[in-house]
């Protein structure tokens, strides 16, 4: 029984890529598409040069710069250490594959349950997932139950802390983003009611004006918000993967019957797993006869 590196292979999220892309698209085309009427017939057409009217650099400066300022106060710099790792797990992530450690964990308690824990050691160190390794060789180096429990019940605490922490850094910039472009359109406001004589200039102005609140809608609708679910999305496939390797670490230790932990196991897969892997068991069962 080897570890092959089937528990977390790094995968290449096209969806991400191409929601991505899509949103841009649609964005671009939203904008440059124009239309007019003539003879009441309406007609659409593709006018690049409005691209300009949505391009203001102190409209930038205020959105993107304060929300980068208030990220800063709010969060400490180790945090924006850990975008460049963040965009990974968005577009490259590592695919956790709880039915591997289902695997993994019965074969485990069979073999332990025949030759005894300490038959288990040569196995264990030849697995590349540490979580794994660690709790298994816990097992076999006979650490107290109670604080393998605790040991266990740590590292998913710790997980889900850490985990928290990064998705409230993109949630605090979705919220910021548009508070910042709420300020950028009252500046813009100001400066019109200023200059209210001048007619001509209001409409300009007033464009300005309302660039800020569609620059901090971009930024938390298209950046911040999709990151942070995706993390999340991301959390709870880790997770889940380690719940299984707690529950089944804790079956083995306890010598609980192994087609009793794979069960309780599967009890935790959702419901289309469940089925998925009762077809590849079944499908195993008629290759054997």
């Amino acid at each position: 029984m080897k570890d092959k590196g089937k528990s977390k292979a790094r995968i290449f999220d096209i969806n991400s890529v191409l929601g991505l892309i899509l949103a841009v698209f649609l964005m671009v085309f939203g904008i440059i598409l124009t239309s007019t009427t003539v003879d009441n017939v309406k007609t659409y057409y593709v006018n690049v040069k409005q691209l300009e009217s949505f391009w203001d650099p102190p409209s930038v400066a205020i959105v993107i710069g304060g929300t980068i300022a208030s990220l800063m106060i709010s969060f400490p710099i180790s945090q924006f250490a850990k975008i460049p790792k963040h965009l990974m797990v968005l577009f490259t992530p590592r695919k956790y594959n709880p039915e591997f450690y289902i695997e993994q964990l019965v074969a485990c308690a069979k073999k332990a349950r025949i030759n005894g824990l300490l038959a288990l050691e040569e196995d264990v160190n030849q697995m590349t997932d540490p979580f794994l390794k660690s709790s298994l060789m816990m097992v076999v180096d006979s650490v107290d139950p109670e604080k393998l429990n605790e040991q266990l019940e740590a590292s998913l605490e710790n997980l889900d802390e850490r985990h928290n922490q990064d998705c409230s850094f993109y949630d605090k910039g979705a919220a910021l983003a548009p508070a910042f472009g709420m300020i950028g359109t009252l500046i813009g406001l100001i400066n019109m009611l200023k200059d209210l004589q001048d007619i001509e200039s209001v409409g300009p102005n007033m464009a300005v004006a309302l660039i800020t609140t569609f620059y901090g809608s971009l930024l938390a609708n298209i950046i911040f918000m999709p990151i942070s679910n995706k993390l999340r999305v991301r959390h709870e496939e880790e997770y889940l993967c380690m719940k299984i390797v707690c529950e089944g670490v804790k079956g083995i230790q306890a010598g609980e019957n192994p087609n009793f932990i794979e069960e309780r196991l599967l009890k935790m897969l959702p419901e289309y797993q469940r089925v998925k892997m009762a077809k590849k068991k079944a499908g195993k069962g008629e290759d054997q006869e």
